[in-house]
């Protein structure tokens, strides 16, 4: 008679769900839940790879560290490799406007908006943080459009930019100061594009 067989040791197999096409997409969608609702710092891949209900070596499989997570939730928001050609693809003395409605509509969205709130509130304080932001919206996004635009000072038009719409960001999501916080996002558009223009095109 034989007796039941003996338990294996080690990791336990994956499933085709735990590991299938679908897995990266879930690990995604949990990390921007997760830095959304707990911040960098409290957030983890472990809890990650449980929200996504993944094994946590599969959240390192397929990004890295905890910083790449990051910068990939942070990516989905942006999109720069779709972005950018949108931008500089219309008539050049209308990149202001279109450069700011995207901005603005990026933040207005719910989904984007959260994990985009925790980036900026964690930049504040963590270095790792911070540097996904500079990446993201200063040298994939900022600088690319400012570089083909063949105009000196490429990348300090691209800061300047950056600023105007950081601390946008911060007055109207963050600390919400009126009346820019319940500003109509057309009003803003129509405010911020001359400047965003001028950063960008004039010589």
């Amino acid at each position: 008679m034989t007796g039941p067989a003996p338990r294996r040791r080690g990791r336990p197999s994956r499933t085709e769900e735990d590991s299938g096409p679908g897995a990266r997409e879930r690990i995604l969608e949990a990390a921007r839940t997760q830095f959304a609702e707990r911040g960098y710092d409290k957030a983890s891949v472990r809890g990650i790879a449980k929200a996504a209900g993944v094994d946590p070596a599969l959240v390192h499989h397929y990004f890295g560290t905890k910083d790449e997570v990051f910068a990939a939730a942070i990516e989905v928001s942006f999109e720069p490799a779709l972005v950018v050609p949108a931008i500089l693809g219309g008539p050049r003395e209308a990149i202001g406007e279109r450069l700011a409605r995207f901005f603005i509509g990026v933040w207005e969205n719910p989904v984007s908006r959260a994990p985009l709130l925790a980036i900026v509130r964690s930049a504040l304080t963590h270095e790792a943080a911070a540097k996904v932001l500079r990446t993201f919206v200063l040298r994939r996004l900022l600088e690319r459009i400012a570089a083909e635009l063949d105009v000196p000072e490429p990348s300090f038009r691209a800061e300047l930019a950056a600023s105007h719409m950081i601390g946008i960001v911060i007055l109207r999501y963050v600390i919400q100061v009126e009346p820019l916080a319940s500003a109509d996002p057309e009003e803003i558009v129509a405010q911020v594009a001359p400047t965003l223009q001028r950063y960008l095109t004039e010589s």
